[in-house]
């Protein structure tokens, strides 16, 4: 009987919300197949070392929780350098839960603005109350970050096109939202010198997550394409127009450099 009640229970939530058939349906060899025969790319998007997109990750990474479904120290990094690249940089992000992103960004940006599911949503949706309260723990308070609420598939920010340096994409990781959100993301840019990044491009540091980076090949201007990487050391992808090296097959999971990392803790504010 429970697991009958569980196939009820799923069939109720598809009714509700028909594009949850679309996710069943998927699969991470029916995303592969489309990177590797649609867009020619056998082994995934080309890697990147990350010292070649920016010039330095001197820098301290800032608050990190050490929790679940958070971000590697080496992506924030990634995002605070290269806000840091841009005097005064515009940062847009898609999903940020904790703000652990944001927060790192925000002390190396001009303005930095974030759009989430509201809470309300989010409880439609069946999330855990404790899931909902972490909203934005980390980014409270901050004066250079303005957070708006919404669902990306739906809202209109036709008014933030065209004014950003760097935008994150980090929301709902299935396909049709890293197509939609990518498609976003390139028309809230700024100009040619503009950069996205998005992450969980990978499940490790070293290999590819099929279905993320379909969606952000599909969703990508296709004279665009060419210039988009996975960044070694890290989760993410980035797209930046200037041509970045790739690395030889395999040196993405063989060791090529020392971190070095400093840890202290702090009680929350």
């Amino acid at each position: 009987m429970g697991r009958i009640a569980t196939l009820f229970k799923a069939l109720g939530r598809i009714a509700r919300q028909p594009a949850l058939l679309n996710r069943v349906l998927e699969t991470p060899d029916e995303h592969r197949d489309a990177v590797t025969g649609t867009f020619g790319l056998p082994a995934g998007l080309p890697f990147t070392d990350v010292l070649d997109v920016v010039p330095s990750l001197d820098l301290e990474v800032a608050p990190y929780s050490f929790l679940e479904g958070g971000s590697l120290p080496t992506d924030l990094a990634l995002l605070q350098a290269l806000a840091r690249t841009r005097p005064g940089c515009s940062y847009f992000e898609i999903g940020t839960w904790r703000g652990e992103s944001v927060a790192n960004v925000a002390p190396h940006a001009g303005t930095c603005v974030t759009l989430d599911l509201p809470a309300e949503e989010l409880r439609r949706r069946g999330a855990p109350a404790d899931y909902i309260a972490q909203q934005g723990r980390y980014c409270q308070g901050l004066p250079n970050v303005v957070r708006l609420f919404g669902d990306s598939r739906h809202m209109d920010l036709s008014a933030h096109f065209g004014r950003y340096d760097l935008v994150f994409v980090d929301g709902d990781h299935h396909h049709a939202s890293v197509l939609r959100d990518t498609r976003t993301a390139f028309k809230l840019l700024r100009d040619d010198q503009g950069v996205i990044v998005w992450h969980d491009a990978g499940h490790q540091p070293n290999d590819q997550r099929w279905e993320v980076v379909h969606a952000i090949l599909e969703g990508c201007p296709p004279e665009r394409r060419p210039l988009l990487r996975r960044v070694a050391h890290t989760l993410c992808a980035v797209y930046t127009a200037r041509p970045l090296p790739v690395l030889p097959p395999g040196d993405e999971a063989r060791p090529r450099r020392v971190f070095h990392v400093a840890l202290r803790t702090a009680p929350l504010p």
